[in-house]
C-alpha cells in the first residue's frame, strides 16, 4: 500500500521522508505504524533490486534514509518500552567480504524493531561468531554476504558455530541480494532472505513476536 512516507523513500527524498516522519509523529500517531510504512518502502526497494530496477546507489541511499527514519523514532519506541527486548541479535558479514550496506539496514530495522543488537562489524572470522554466542547468548544470528565467495564463509561459519556445540542454541539467518534457498540449504541455515524485512520477519518467528 502507497503512502506519501513510502513514495518518498522510493523517490529518494530524504528531507520530505523525515518531515513526514516527524508531522505523523507530532500529530500522535503511533511510532510502529510509522515504521511498518517504512520497512514497506524497503521492501519494495529490495524487490526492485533484485530485478535489477534499482542498484546499489539506490540500496545506499535507501539506507541512509532509513538512518535518519530510525533516529527519529527509537527515543519514542524506547520511551514506551518496558525495559524488556524482544530478543538478542548476533549480525556480521562474514570473513572474505566487506559489504555492510544491507547489513547496517537490518541492523537499525531490529533495534527500532525492539532487539537487543550487537553488529561484529565486517569480514568477521568464526571464531569472533562463536566467541560472541558464547558472550551474549543470543537467540539469533545473522550472517551477511554481497559476494558468491561468501557462500563457503557461511558454511564455514554454520560449521565452526556446531563444531563449538553452540548451534542447537541459536537460529541463524542468511542474508545478501545473492542469497537463494539453494544457498540456504548448502550452509545450512534456518533462514534466508534478501531484505531488511525478510531478516526482521525471521527474527520475530524465532523470537515469538510480531514482525
Amino acid at each position: 500500500m502507497s503512502t506519501p512516507l513510502t513514495d518518498a523513500i522510493l523517490a529518494m527524498d530524504e528531507q520530505t521522508a523525515l518531515q513526514l516522519v516527524k508531522e505523523r509523529l507530532d500529530a500522535g500517531e503511533a511510532p510502529e505504524a510509522v515504521l511498518d510504512d517504512a520497512k514497506s518502502a524497503m521492501t519494495i526497494l529490495g524487490d526492485k533490486f533484485a530485478c535489477e530496477e534499482v542498484f546499489i546507489p539506490e540500496l545506499i541511499m535507501g539506507g541512509e534514509i532509513m538512518k535518519g527514519i530510525a533516529d527519529e523514532l527509537k527515543p519514542r519506541i524506547k520511551g514506551e518500552a518496558t525495559g524488556a527486548t524482544r530478543g538478542t541479535v548476533v549480525l556480521g558479514t562474514v570473513a572474505g567480504d566487506i559489504h555492510d550496506i544491507g547489513k547496517d539496514v537490518v541492523v537499525m530495522m531490529l533495534e527500532v524493531s525492539g532487539y537487543d543488537v550487537t553488529d561484529l562489524g565486517i569480514d568477521v572470522p568464526v571464531e569472533k561468531f562463536v566467541s560472541a554466542i558464547d558472550e551474549l547468548r543470543p537467540q539469533v544470528v545473522g550472517l551477511s554476504g554481497l559476494l558468491t565467495l561468501a557462500f563457503d564463509s557461511m558454511k564455514a561459519t554454520i560449521d565452526g558455530i556446531a563444531a563449538a556445540g553452540k548451534r542447537d542454541q541459536v537460529k541463524v539467518m542468511i542474508g545478501g541480494s545473492p542469497v537463494d534457498e539453494q544457498v540456504c540449504i548448502y550452509t545450512g541455515a534456518d533462514g534466508w532472505g534478501r531484505d531488511a524485512a525478510a531478516a526482521l520477519s525471521l527474527a520475530a518467528e524465532w523470537t515469538g513476536g510480531a514482525a
